[in-house]
């Protein structure tokens, strides 16, 4: 992108769930952590569930989010992927030539930065294998000390903001207290506005992985 250019530098956020009330919420936290002179616009898939929590439908969402992401890339300087397992980054990144990143690997680059040793706290069970494939693909299997499920079903905790909150926080406190966690990582975009919630609750970082997706991507377009 120009750094003389007088337009904003436009960010595109792709929720591979398909809930739009989703997409807004991940939008809204995304623009509070960009910085000056970038937009961040949302766009949703369709054919997801509101809320992935297999790997099966993980696997599936990547091709749309494929789709999503060449459907943009005229009007867009950068994207973020916005669901915990990176779905379809690996194919944008072969397709399109714009900088793009996932949440998930944002998350984790941050979290192990200075060699720190770090967990995920989250809400799916089912997706522990993606989960755990992840930091041997960054090549930070050294600092990862495991994922750590909240307790209930990840779609009803969902429609219960302050059961969601705690059950997380008990999933936190086992990464730090069981499995050495110097920083927790929140793993999901769903799951942004707890993250944000539960970051005052700890004395070792809580790790939101939507504000370290843009602050990478930011990076990544004034380079």
């Amino acid at each position: 992108m120009d750094p003389n250019s007088d337009r904003l530098a436009r960010i595109l956020l792709i929720n591979p769930n398909s809930l739009e009330a989703t997409t807004a919420m991940m939008v809204a936290i995304a623009k509070s952590a960009a910085a000056t002179g970038f937009d961040i616009v949302g766009a949703t898939a369709t054919r997801a569930p509101s809320m992935i929590v297999s790997a099966e439908a993980l696997e599936a969402a990547a091709p749309e989010v494929e789709e999503i992401a060449r459907a943009h890339q005229a009007s867009s300087d950068g994207i973020i992927v916005a669901a915990f397992g990176d779905p379809g980054l690996a194919g944008i990144r072969a397709a399109i030539r714009l900088p793009a990143v996932g949440i998930g690997e944002s998350s984790m680059l941050e979290a192990a930065e200075g060699g720190r040793r770090f967990g995920v706290a989250t809400t799916t069970p089912l997706l522990k294998a993606k989960i755990d494939a992840l930091p041997d693909a960054l090549g930070l299997r050294s600092c990862y000390t495991g994922t750590r499920f909240a307790e209930g079903d990840p779609n009803e905790l969902m429609r219960d903001p302050a059961r969601l909150r705690a059950a997380l926080a008990g999933a936190v406190e086992a990464c730090i207290a069981q499995d050495g966690a110097e920083a927790v990582i929140i793993g999901g975009g769903p799951l942004g506005e707890a993250a944000r919630e539960l970051q005052p609750m700890f004395t070792v970082p809580v790790i939101a992985p939507i504000p370290s997706a843009v602050r990478r991507i930011v990076r990544l377009v004034t380079a």
